[in-house]
């Protein structure tokens, strides 16, 4: 199954976008930029999906669902918003088709122009800001609390499967209170919560930090973010929180009544993860075999295979594998007997690796003699044999998968650190960026001017001032100029 997989040391885009496909994630669609996200690729973004939504909805927020389509009025009335989105949108002007005079196909009806054009919402700001406009009177209904899962449209020129798209899948959470410091928690709280995902589900460690005015969201007074570490050495941004201030809720005058009698603008948030989670995943764990899938987000945790010759082993077998089964999925887990007749064990070894699921187990007749089945983890790729009389299989593989689950994570946080380098110095900022990549810790003096030099340079840009930075004055790395501190430069994808 694996034969032939690019080595990432190789090509790693290429890697990438083979192992995608071939590990049934995705493909490309027949709509240029877009994707199919196949059942197997679903079902991993299932797990992301329901784990993130009970996370949002232990913290009081609730879901709904707002329209695809924008009038483009909307993204007129915050400057700084449709400034941000204005080259990514897709419009939609006319309502209807109809059959050509030749015969030979559809045309656009011109007769069927729209009075306003929709725009196909790019994120959801300026629909979701006018509906509050509706829901919000007084300080009674504050806070608000709410997201929505759906899908958005940035038209993308470069596109890649889960990493950037021209049609994704995300959550979008929009939240308004009475007061500032109400709106900033709210943001770090989000924020936290993706890092906290990241970190226990996804086995990825994130950096926690702050984005610099060049990179914060378009109409936003700061954007909080996790940003972590692939294994070529580029930064990922897998999730952002941003406190909106008042902005949003000015250009579409939502104003409450406070408990003193006057009249308030609220105060907003708005915070969102993507399908290129997905992106992150592949990239941070798999190896030049397949995928490596931390159990917790794992479609399949264990895949049972029978090793027979006829079929009353198989009939053998599958008794024992049966009871097997039943009691993982007491546990909880999510296993899989195949017992296919048309594919031989080899095969599905290399399938089932390919596609990263985290335990195997294997079962001859030798073994049913013995009481005993072969055990390999998929993430360090060895096996033993264990003797079922000596333990209980449930907890032993129960445990098994919290042992890979922490694996998998020192792993990438290992990776992290050695990908971290304390920079002083541009020569060795260009050496570094260019050789070895990863997060360069260096100082920065402020500027837009800057950073923007910077990354017409080197292709790096500030992915975060990292919340756990210490003050401390030094010189710019590319001016020497004065700076208070470090942040993390990158290349990106």
């Amino acid at each position: 199954m694996s034969k032939g997989l690019p080595k990432r040391s190789e090509d790693y885009s290429l890697w990438y976008n083979e192992l995608v496909k071939r590990a049934d994630l995705a493909e490309n669609s027949p709509v240029r930029g877009c994707m199919v996200i196949k059942p197997y690729g679903y079902s991993i973004w299932e797990k992301m999906q329901a784990q993130l939504d009970k996370m949002f909805k232990e913290t009081g927020h609730v879901n709904a669902y707002f329209p695809l389509f924008i009038p483009k009025s909307y993204l007129s009335k915050e400057a700084t918003h449709v400034e941000g989105f204005a080259k990514e949108c897709a419009v939609v002007t006319h309502y209807r088709l109809k059959n050509s005079e030749d015969g030979k196909g559809v045309i656009v009806d011109p007769e069927a122009k729209l009075e306003e054009e929709l725009i196909v919402r790019p994120t959801s700001e300026t629909v979701i800001w006018s509906t509050y406009k509706n829901w919000i009177q007084s300080y009674r209904d504050l806070p608000l609390l709410v997201n929505q899962w759906a899908n958005v449209v940035r038209w993308e020129m470069r596109t890649r499967l889960f990493l950037r798209t021209t049609e994704f899948l995300w959550q979008e959470g929009h939240t308004a209170h009475s007061t500032k410091e109400e709106a900033i928690a709210e943001t770090v709280q989000m924020m936290n919560i993706y890092a906290q995902f990241a970190e226990e589900h996804m086995a990825l460690p994130v950096v926690r930090g702050v984005k610099s005015e060049n990179e914060r969201f378009a109409g936003a007074e700061d954007t909080y973010c996790i940003e972590a570490m692939m294994q070529d050495g580029k930064a990922l941004q897998a999730g952002t929180s941003h406190f909106l201030g008042q902005n949003f809720a000015k250009a579409f005058d939502v104003k409450f009544a406070t408990k003193e009698g006057g009249l308030e603008y609220v105060w907003g948030t708005s915070w969102g993860a993507s399908t290129r989670l997905m992106g992150a995943l592949i990239m941070a764990h798999s190896d030049d075999n397949g995928l490596v899938l931390p159990p917790k987000l794992a479609p399949i945790q264990v895949v049972i295979i029978p090793i027979y010759k006829t079929d009353e082993e198989l009939s053998k077998i599958s008794e024992k594998a049966n009871e097997i089964m039943g009691k993982l999925r007491s546990k909880g887990v999510s296993v899989k007997f195949d017992n296919r007749d048309t594919h031989k064990p080899g095969w599905k070894f290399a399938e089932y690796e390919l596609k990263g699921v985290p335990v195997r187990v294997a079962m001859g007749p030798r073994d049913l003699e013995n009481n005993s089945v072969e055990i390999a983890r998929r993430d360090t790729l060895t096996k033993e044999t264990v003797n079922l009389g000596e333990i209980v299989i449930e907890e032993y593989i129960s445990d098994l998968m919290d042992t890979i689950q922490e694996a998998i994570y020192s792993k990438a946080l290992n990776f992290r650190k050695e990908m971290t380098t304390e920079v002083n110095s541009w020569e060795e900022f260009e050496k570094l960026i260019e050789e070895k990549g990863g997060f360069l810790s260096a100082h920065w003096d402020g500027t837009n001017e800057t950073e923007e030099k910077i990354k017409e340079l080197t292709k790096a840009t500030i992915r975060c001032i990292p919340l756990e930075r210490r003050e401390e004055s030094g010189s710019c790395i590319l001016t020497g100029n004065p700076s208070i501190g470090r942040v993390y430069f990158a290349r990106a994808y």
